[in-house]
């Protein structure tokens, strides 16, 4: 279901293969057909509980716009979503997917609802960035642990407790200890023995002893001469008396914890556990436009998921690459016949402007370039005046100007 809530800013998904595929029919999706464009669409399914059971969300993204910045990611909502008016606000229970937004933004959203905030994973998952189809799995096993796979390869795991800050603390600094005002933490100290040398302090900057005062010198005009200043070889810096071990040296105080009272384990084994899971959508924002989303599945069983992959991703993988090569291929060479094709005309217009005689006053000189079309200046003057070029009358004429008019001149229309 297309979601109205945006009006004229909501996109359109076009149902396509793309430009490059293994299979035209096989390989559509749903894909985002306009630049700068909101995208929402739902819809719904058999509701079901997570609490006892794994939760396995998986789907297809391909950018094949090359996008600079948009998202590809998918949400889980519960049965309240109002899929019409669903938006960005609308809350959910999961998002998952890929973000891109210039070279900073490159990453794998891993979000879940808890409490009424949306909590965001602490770990970095990179995304893939190329323009081929990849597949991207969320496993969400009812013990807490997680496994997050592009392309069918685990990219990161763990617990949801440890990469996420869904409960408080499980320790705390004890509030009621500080360090002992006799710690002493100085790992090193001043020698008591150590003292500067009498010697020590001189200036860091010196008039320079082999500096004289030039002959032309003139004391009333240039005023009193001083000679310039060089850096002073015997400037030795500030002094610091050197360091020796501390003998009271205790180690760096660590404060102590205690276990947080607003920490409860009973939590933790509630953590992404949803009573009633029953829509997915795709709400998104997009500049550029292309994005096909396919190969949907939400299901309970992580090993189907992965054989799915295998049937619907990894089975039209290689077509889709060899399709896009010959594409870029085609492409190259086109490109390459052009630009021959191009300098073949340049140097005719070259030849045919050697072959132009130059006709007029020889007082009046000829500007050309290599350009198409000319523009004739015509002019009133006098031989033995100078011309001033920016008072010329220009006309437009032809693609080759003769050069028979008297008083007439051939100009370059670029000529500033």
């Amino acid at each position: 279901m297309q979601s109205t809530h945006k009006g004229d800013e909501a996109g359109k998904f076009a149902w396509t293969a793309g430009k490059f595929y293994n299979d035209p029919e096989k390989d559509k999706g749903i894909q985002t057909s306009q630049d700068a464009k909101f995208y929402a669409l739902s819809r719904d399914f058999k509701k079901f509980s997570n609490k006892d059971k794994p939760l396995v969300l998986q789907f297809t993204v391909k950018h094949e716009q090359n996008i600079d910045c948009g998202g590809g990611y998918a949400k889980l909502f519960d049965c309240s979503l109002d899929q019409k008016d669903m938006h960005g606000e609308s809350p959910y229970l999961v998002m998952f997917g890929p973000d891109i937004c210039g070279p900073g933004t490159k990453k794998v959203h891993v979000i879940f609802s808890y409490k009424g905030k949306n909590h965001l994973i602490k770990k970095d998952i990179r995304c893939k960035d190329d323009v081929f189809t990849h597949l991207y799995t969320l496993v969400l096993q009812p013990d807490g642990n997680y496994e997050v796979l592009i392309d069918n390869e685990r990219a990161e795991s763990g617990t949801l407790e440890d990469d996420w800050d869904f409960l408080p603390d499980k320790e705390i600094k004890d509030p009621e200890a500080s360090k002992p005002e006799d710690w002493d933490d100085r790992e090193k100290i001043d020698d008591p023995e150590d003292s500067k040398p009498d010697d020590w302090d001189q200036p860091e900057h010196i008039s320079d002893p082999d500096a004289t005062k030039p002959e032309d010198w003139d004391d009333e005009m240039d005023g009193e001469w001083e000679p310039p200043m060089i850096d002073n070889p015997d400037y030795k810096g500030e002094w610091k008396p050197r360091q020796i071990d501390n003998p009271d040296y205790k180690g760096k105080w660590v404060h102590p914890m205690i276990p947080n009272p607003d920490y409860d384990p009973e939590e933790a084994k509630d953590l992404a556990k949803y009573d009633e899971v029953c829509k997915v959508g795709f709400d998104l924002w997009q500049v550029k436009a292309g994005t096909i989303f396919d190969n949907l599945l939400i299901t309970d069983d992580p090993a189907e998921a992965k054989k799915a992959g295998e049937e619907l991703w990894a089975a039209t993988k290689e077509g889709e690459k060899k399709m896009k090569d010959e594409q870029d291929e085609e492409e190259k060479k086109k490109a390459e016949e052009e630009a021959k094709n191009a300098d073949e005309e340049e140097d005719e217009d070259d030849e045919d402007l050697d072959d132009i005689d130059d006709e007029e006053d020889p007082d009046v000189s000829l500007s050309r370039k290599r350009s198409d079309y000319y523009t004739i200046a015509t002019i009133m003057f006098n031989p033995r005046t100078t011309l001033d070029i920016t008072s010329l009358s220009l006309l437009p004429c032809c693609r080759r100007p003769t050069m028979s008019c008297k008083g007439a001149l051939c100009l370059d229309s670029g000529l500033t």
